[in-house]
């Protein structure tokens, strides 16, 4: 019998990097998956390098994948609120422009550590992690998510 992976994901909108990596550990997380177009941050120590380090000295490994991003356009769409509207555009999007990126994160999930896709948002009804997690769930039945 398999047993269906779970996956996690992560805003950290309302954490700085340390509350953010003890809740990663907390869950124990061992692999998180930047999914942010750009990895940069206004805010101190969530920006791709100083996170990915961070996370190495808690022993979680750190991988930033552009390709399940959101284009500047669409993140237009997410802030003026038209979250649905966003949502159908990045599904349509990311399927024409990374299917096989996604693919690739499907076959993986079974065989691998502990994984959280990371971005900003806190809530992830109103961010393009939901979006991921129903077109990996096309993938990959039974895939388990819990949202920290």
């Amino acid at each position: 019998m398999t047993v269906a992976p779970t996956l996690f994901t992560i805003g950290y909108e309302k954490l700085l990097p340390e509350p953010l990596v003890h809740e990663l550990g907390a869950a124990g997380v061992q692999r998180v998956i930047d999914v942010r177009f750009r990895p940069q941050s206004r805010r101190p120590g969530m920006s791709k390098t100083r996170l990915g380090d961070l996370l190495a000295e808690h022993g979680v490994r750190y991988e930033h994948r552009r390709a399940l991003g959101t284009p500047a356009d669409l993140r237009a769409l997410y802030r003026a609120g038209r979250v649905a509207e966003a949502h159908a555009a990045f599904a349509a999007h990311v399927e024409a422009h990374s299917g096989r990126d996604l693919d690739a994160l499907a076959a993986e999930l079974p065989k691998a550590a502990a994984t959280a896709l990371l971005c900003l948002e806190a809530d992830p009804r109103v961010c393009h992690r939901c979006v991921l997690v129903d077109r990996l769930r096309r993938r990959l039945g039974g895939l388990e998510v819990v949202d920290l």
